[in-house]
């Protein structure tokens, strides 16, 4: 799998991490939203620079210009439903995407740290040679991925995969690796070092999905 690690470099994107870190500006739910939307933004111009190419001409009022476009047929799938916000923001750049969805959400028993990921719902069109994108937006563990790899089969074979995370674990990040086919992309805002007890990444930001929603019961 190759790792495309924008939190090493200085740029705008360290802001919007920065914030969507802040347990006060956290509180804003439309500004945590807005942060993962534009945090989708920014990982989907860096993905479009490694997809297909091919020159078109195009008709403009004065004459005919040749442009270089992209050619891949992209399926943007997101986990539901913390994946929405980050959906959002790719939908924004790649508007000529399909779409899929896929319910997949931590089950513990009682008060135990140990959790299985279910799967539940899951709607997605045929990925049968398509540039199939990922996108969950906290990589802590590696199991939801490995779950919702698993329930993309029955789909079809997609040319390639990219996986748009916008905070990943190392230890998730290595589970994903073994797990996935070694043409696999990461593009990834942030990698932080380690999961607590609970499978939640330290220092991280909390769970996003309370944090752009509402917490659950």
């Amino acid at each position: 799998m190759t790792i495309h690690h924008f939190g090493e470099g200085n740029s705008l994107l360290n802001k919007f991490i920065s914030e969507i870190r802040d347990v006060e500006i956290q509180k804003d739910s439309m500004r945590f939203r807005r942060n993962i939307e534009r945090i989708g933004e920014i990982l989907s111009y860096e993905m479009s620079k490694s997809l297909s190419y091919v020159n078109k001409t195009v008709e403009t009022p004065f004459g005919k210009k040749e442009m270089h476009l992209p050619t891949d047929n992209l399926v943007l799938c997101s986990v539901l439903r913390a994946g929405l916000p980050l959906h959002q923001g790719m939908l924004n750049y790649f508007d000529g995407a399909e779409n899929a969805f896929i319910s997949a959400y931590r089950h513990h028993r009682g008060d135990e740290d140990a959790f299985e990921v279910i799967v539940k719902y899951f709607a997605a069109p045929s990925l049968e040679n398509k540039t199939l994108v990922l996108t969950d937006p906290m990589l802590a563990t590696g199991k939801t991925l490995e779950n919702v790899l698993s329930a993309l089969k029955d789909h079809g074979v997609p040319s390639q995969i990219h996986i748009i995370s916008v905070i990943g674990s190392r230890g998730g990040i290595e589970h994903v690796k073994k797990v996935f086919p070694d043409n696999t992309h990461l593009w990834i805002a942030a990698i932080d070092p380690e999961l607590n007890n609970k499978g939640y990444i330290l220092p991280g930001i909390g769970d996003a999905g309370d944090l752009a929603f509402g917490e659950k019961l």
